[in-house]
């Protein structure tokens, strides 16, 4: 029988093979939303979806684009901030 916490929809269910031919359910943590732009709400590119724990280890430029506003506003909004600040 599986644990009550385990039904929950927050978990996802991987069927998976066994060497002896049986079928088994492994249930993951799902995972989160991809990154969005502070300005215009678009998906960020470059930044991994990943659980907070495998985020905290994972290395810092793998987290985020290594530019001014990386991880935070997308190229064309950063673009459009740097040009404003010039100016």
């Amino acid at each position: 029988m599986v644990r009550p916490q385990l039904k929950s929809r927050s978990y996802r269910k991987i069927y998976r093979k066994t060497p002896g031919g049986r079928t088994v359910i492994h249930f993951t943590e799902r995972k989160p939303n991809r990154a969005k732009c502070g300005g215009c709400g678009a998906i960020l590119h470059g930044i991994k979806t990943e659980r907070p724990t495998r985020m905290a280890n994972m290395r810092k430029t793998a987290k985020r684009p290594e530019r001014p506003y990386g991880g935070v506003l997308c190229s064309r909004c950063m673009r459009e901030q740097i040009k404003k600040l010039i100016v």
